[in-house]
């Protein structure tokens, strides 16, 4: 069982990273946050989950084993996948998920795509008890980046980027766009982390 995987990072998307040791390049599936952390680095050390099914192997990175464990917890509920645990930890900080759950906050979890009542329901009961538990360690918390003047040209990347994601995470292009251009439109100085995260909450 891989740990971590450590080295130069040698690719990175919104909803992906890749990271390359001993010659062997890492694709490895992240959330938000873990994006927002890695921007502006060349080196990464992730925490890895593997998934391991019949027809697929997939690696998920963590910024710290407290992270990975919240990650652990969602995916032993019942109904909540691997995809479906990534999008819970995109929508929110896991600072923010661990509260949620922690307060049985079912209106904020159900506003994730694909999460309805009955399933945030579920994973109140499940976890309640137990994500308080959680060392999430430092910096998992912080989900703002830098924010400047934003140029059209920036403001295209930042679509492209976030529909890019959108579509990665299984929704339909068309929708994506038009969610995103009118969160550009009305936020144009949104970083990409944030107008992915609201648009979750509307597609």
């Amino acid at each position: 069982m891989i740990d971590y995987i450590k080295g130069e990072l040698a690719e990175l998307l919104p909803t992906n990273a890749v990271i390359e040791t001993g010659g062997v390049g890492y694709f490895i599936n992240i959330a938000l946050p873990v994006y927002t952390a890695l921007v502006e680095q060349k080196t990464a050390k992730l925490y890895v989950e593997e998934i391991i099914r019949e027809d697929t192997h997939e690696l998920f990175g963590f910024l710290s084993k407290g992270e990975r464990e919240l990650f652990r917890m969602l995916t032993s509920v019942s109904g909540i996948g691997a995809n479906t645990a990534r999008m819970i930890m995109s929508g929110y900080s896991a600072g923010e998920v661990r509260q949620i759950i922690a307060t049985g906050n079912i209106h904020a979890l159900s506003s994730i795509k694909g999460l309805g009542a009955k399933t945030a329901q579920r994973i109140v009961v499940d976890l309640k008890d137990k994500v308080l538990k959680i060392d999430l360690g430092q910096g998992t918390t912080t989900v703002d980046n830098e924010s400047g003047v934003m140029t059209s040209v920036i403001d295209n990347e930042t679509k492209q980027e976030a529909v890019s994601a959108l579509t990665m995470l299984g929704f339909a292009a068309a929708a994506s766009s038009k969610a995103v251009d009118k969160i550009l439109r009305d936020s144009p100085e949104m970083s990409v982390e944030q107008v992915i995260r609201t648009a979750l909450k509307m597609l």
